[in-house]
């Protein structure tokens, strides 16, 4: 019997920010996972904001709960 493989978890989750500073709306959009060799990341947005995106997309890194 074969083990199956691994389930790679995402290294970020990719956000539509509107505004700035303390007012600012997050969007969550999606989540990125790196490449194999390091040189690059897949992003998978799973939603785009209604009446458009506004060109400011932002990755942050995945804290772990506590």
């Amino acid at each position: 019997m074969t083990a199956a493989p691994e389930k790679k978890l995402p290294s970020h989750r990719a956000y539509s920010v509107r505004g700035e500073g303390e007012t600012a709306r997050w969007l969550e959009l999606g989540a990125v996972w790196p490449h194999g060799d390091g040189k690059g990341y897949d992003v998978v947005l799973e939603t785009i904001p209604v009446g458009g995106f506004n060109g400011r997309l932002t990755l942050r890194a995945i804290e772990p709960q506590s």
